[in-house]
């Protein structure tokens, strides 16, 4: 095919698929700058409701579809860098999955943000997530099937010295996509884990690029943290991978 004809074809297809991403979105909204200057976030989902808090533009592109800041291409630098409170209601009392609550967050970066859009796809490097020797599946880990009993909730804080991961009731493909947007790559699910599990995590962040390294670490790297508090192990790879190239976007309105 033609590569004018493929490119229109891809953006048909993408404009028919709005509108019906749309047609689920949030009752209620309220976006508010957040000036404290914190470098923590929180995210925590509950039946009905969304509350983040402290978190950026792009990391709201990136719930909405799926992604890793890595995969946003064309964004101001105000998307990642300004800081906001964003609590919703879905007008449901079901428990929405990660995956459910996509279309809620299109239509509200469509709505409130303006956000249009095309995609890419590109070769780049990977992560799997597997089960690591005498791990998980041996029972040597704090990553415990759920039960069955209470609500399902998920507590991410990002500190500067500390990162953990709060959950009950999690997917491995959801701790897969919270562990890729720490490493700036996308991580898949290999685990063969089905269900929900129970977990805490631990693990202090690489320090950025240029930043003073001499003091010790106050604890285990992400990668030693998942080996020895849920017996989990992440391997490198390649694959191709789906980039989102912003046409426009503007900032949220206060409310």
């Amino acid at each position: 095919m033609n590569p004018n004809l493929r490119y229109c074809a891809l953006t048909l297809l993408l404009t028919s698929l709005i509108p019906q991403a749309q047609a689920q979105s949030f009752e209620v909204i309220s976006i508010k700058p957040n000036n404290t200057g914190s470098g923590s976030t929180s995210e925590s989902t509950r039946p009905g409701r969304v509350m983040d808090t402290n978190v950026s533009v792009s990391e709201v592109i990136q719930s909405a579809f799926g992604i890793k800041d890595f995969q946003i291409a064309g964004a101001p630098g105000w998307v990642a860098s300004d800081r906001y409170d964003v609590t919703a209601t879905t007008g449901t009392t079901k428990d929405l999955s990660e995956l459910e609550l996509q279309p809620y967050f299109q239509a509200l970066l469509a709505d409130r943000c303006k956000l249009r859009f095309y995609r890419e796809t590109r070769e780049l490097v990977l992560y799997s997530l597997v089960v690591a020797k005498n791990g998980a599946a041996r029972g040597a880990t704090k990553l415990i099937p759920h039960p069955g009993e209470g609500e399902s909730s998920t507590n991410v804080s990002n500190g500067k010295d500390r990162t953990s991961i709060s959950a009950k009731d999690i997917p491995m493909a959801h701790l897969a996509n919270i562990l890729g947007a720490s490493l700036h790559r996308v991580v898949i699910d290999h685990t063969g884990l089905s269900g929900g599990y129970d977990l805490s995590l631990d693990w202090t962040p690489e320090p950025p690029a240029g930043s003073d390294t001499s003091g010790e670490s106050s604890g285990p790297s992400l990668f030693a943290a998942l080996q020895e508090q849920l017996g989990l192990k992440l391997e490198s790879t390649k694959g191709p991978v789906d980039i989102i190239v912003v046409d426009n976007i503007e900032k949220p309105t206060d409310n």
